[in-house]
């Protein structure tokens, strides 16, 4: 079920020695690329066209009637409502619970303080088909919100009959999502970017999705905000001995891999009896899943059982996966977190399986995979704002800098940029 790589006496340089899950090279960019050019020119016509191709399903409006999304909550389970209840009190009260914005600076004459702006609209994508995840809701629109973010609109691929889940649609009038549409894929995420007739256009998208859906993100960059993380096919690395019950790291190796394909479970360990006994615990747990097709694709093509030389190297090993979710899953946890370089959320110790953080600790979901947690960070209020430095200077500036500036003006050739100093200069 896990494939086995031994690593141990393997050089401190792992670069290129990692297997890569395969995004498939040049055909998918090429078709999504095609596919966004067609909403951006066709609109409605083409996301109408699309949806019928990848969802089997003809739309009539795109989007959901809110009455529609507000009755939802009377329709699910009060035990479900109560769940997603308590989600979403987490996350808001966790977002909320961030740094002020930058503290006024006054030097030299100069006073410097930041507004922090919320973007008009935001574009928030959830996955559908082999699941539905209304905890993605409140993972992204929670926190666009409480930005305070002027509206947020929701992507959601349709199931049969082109509805959506009560349970998506509950949690979207929890997190007071202002527009829902029942559109995913590809064509979902050019929608949101360029706008048609049904779909205002908007200033950030954000959200998990498909290989599909990430790179028709990369596509829409630069029209439209995209966070730097690449939130593809969900992926975890299971840092384990053999102090802690097989079942334990088992089960989280599987939590992820149950998403679907692509993705990555990565056992790591320096035990051989708990790389067995894991490895064991990985087959029989998935013999027994409800979703053990989507579980075998994904362990098929991504799930790793590794031997390594010790902590150290374990983490070496995480650090150059760069995982979404890591979980230091051992004795004494918090000793190795110094060694943590690169992850998009650690979990510490076998009572906190990453399932804690998908949907009730309070920070997003919403992490960066494909190697992207080497330079993006979690799903957070800042991608919904944008920080205006606002700079106020005194006389006393004037003279004590402008002669800096027209130095440096001048040595640039920029004969304006200094006479814009000169001109306001007593001496």
């Amino acid at each position: 079920m896990l494939q086995f790589l031994d690593l141990r006496g393997v050089a401190a340089d792992l670069s290129g020695r990692l297997p890569r899950p395969d995004l498939g090279a040049d055909g998918p960019v090429a078709e999504v690329r095609a596919i966004v050019a067609e909403v951006r020119s066709r609109g409605d016509e083409a996301v109408r066209e699309y949806t019928r191709r990848f969802d089997d399903v003809d739309l009539g409006e795109l989007r959901v009637p809110p009455d529609e999304v507000h009755a939802a909550c009377r329709r699910v389970e009060p035990e479900l409502l109560a769940a997603l209840s308590a989600a979403r009190e987490s996350v808001e009260t966790f977002h909320r619970h961030r740094p002020a914005a930058m503290a006024a600076v006054d030097r030299n004459g100069i006073h410097i303080e930041a507004l922090e702006l919320p973007v008009a609209r935001a574009g928030a994508y959830v996955p559908g088909g082999r699941a539905r995840y209304p905890s993605g809701v409140l993972m992204t629109c929670v926190p666009a919100k409480v930005a305070g973010v002027g509206a947020v609109a929701l992507c959601v691929p349709p199931s049969a009959g082109g509805r959506l889940p009560d349970a998506v649609l509950a949690a979207a009038s929890l997190a007071g999502v202002d527009e829902v549409y029942r559109i995913g894929g590809p064509q979902a995420i050019a929608a949101l970017a360029y706008g048609t007739a049904s779909i205002p256009p908007v200033d950030v998208i954000v959200g998990a999705g498909s290989r599909w859906v990430s790179l028709a993100k990369e596509q829409v960059r630069g029209v439209v905000g995209v966070p730097a993380a690449f939130a593809g096919p969900s992926e975890v690395v299971v840092v384990a001995d053999d102090t802690v019950p097989a079942d334990f790291a088992a089960i989280d190796l599987i939590v992820q891999a149950e998403h679907g394909p692509d993705g990555l479970a990565w056992l790591l360990t320096w035990s051989e009896r708990a790389l067995e006994q894991v490895t064991a615990a990985v087959s029989r747990l998935v013999a027994e899943a409800p979703r053990r097709a989507e579980i075998e694709s994904t362990l098929s093509g991504g799930g790793y059982g590794v031997l390594v030389d010790g902590p150290e190297q374990a983490l070496a090993v995480s650090n150059e996966i760069a995982p979404e979710h890591l979980e230091l899953c051992c004795e004494n946890p918090e000793s190795l977190l110094p060694l943590v370089r690169n992850a998009g959320a650690v979990f510490l110790g076998p009572l906190s399986p990453a399932s804690f953080g998908d949907y009730i600790a309070g920070p997003s979901h919403v992490l960066p995979t494909f190697g992207s947690a080497r330079f993006a960070s979690v799903l957070g209020v800042d991608d919904f704002l944008r920080r205006v430095h606002v700079v106020r200077a005194s006389q006393e500036a004037i003279e004590k800098l402008g002669r800096h500036v027209e130095t440096m003006a001048t040595s640039e050739g920029l004969a304006a940029h200094a006479q814009s100093i000169s001109l306001r200069r007593r001496t």
